[in-house]
């Protein structure tokens, strides 16, 4: 990630490694070049279409003991994407307070996916990522470079929206390679 690459929206790059937490290099890698903008618009209906190939009863499977049911991945998907762009909208408006992090592993068990139908969390999986199109789409030119503390990191609203979208592509691989075979031969 040395290099910057320019995307087709005006002006939204890739970001620089200091943009963005040390933990997300490996979801920002998982972005193709292009906009940013479109390959979250482009990416949720393809999770989605996947999602559903598993059928209902693939919701409630995991690849592997001790990990993430499907229906329990979807919900790690929707409380990170609320964070993520929790984040990008205090940076991109100038806010300085240092944000914390958040145990991932702690809001699995207590978001209770898994007593949830597949259908209901794909639709609030796609109504979050409405709203976080909403917030980027709306962006001034100049939000996208602020910078702010996450995690005692220093990142810029570029940077946490790269990694949204990786974030998504990171589990969506997940998903097609693990979690897809071990429902195949379920």
């Amino acid at each position: 990630m040395s290099s910057v690459t320019q995307n087709d929206s005006p002006g939204i790059t890739r970001p620089q490694e200091n943009e963005i937490a040390s933990y997300a290099k490996i979801y920002v890698d998982c972005v193709p070049p292009g906009d940013v903008v479109q390959t979250l618009t482009d990416q949720i209906g393809k999770t989605r279409a996947l999602i559903q190939s598993m059928g209902d009863r693939g919701g409630d499977l995991s690849y592997a003991p001790a990990k993430w049911t499907v229906k329990q991945s979807i919900g790690h998907l929707i409380d990170c994407e609320r964070i993520f762009s929790y984040r990008a909208l205090r940076i991109a408006r100038g806010d300085s307070t240092p944000l914390p992090g958040f145990e991932q592993n702690d809001y699995v068990p207590t978001a209770e996916s898994e007593k949830r139908t597949l259908s209901d969390l794909l639709q609030e999986l796609t109504v979050v990522r409405q709203s976080t199109l909403a917030l980027v789409r709306g962006l001034p030119a100049e939000a996208w470079s602020r910078r702010g503390s996450v995690s005692n990191f220093s990142v810029t609203v570029r940077g946490i929206v790269f990694t949204a979208a990786g974030h998504e592509l990171h589990h969506y691989r997940i998903f097609q390679e693990r979690y897809l075979p071990a429902i195949q031969t379920a």
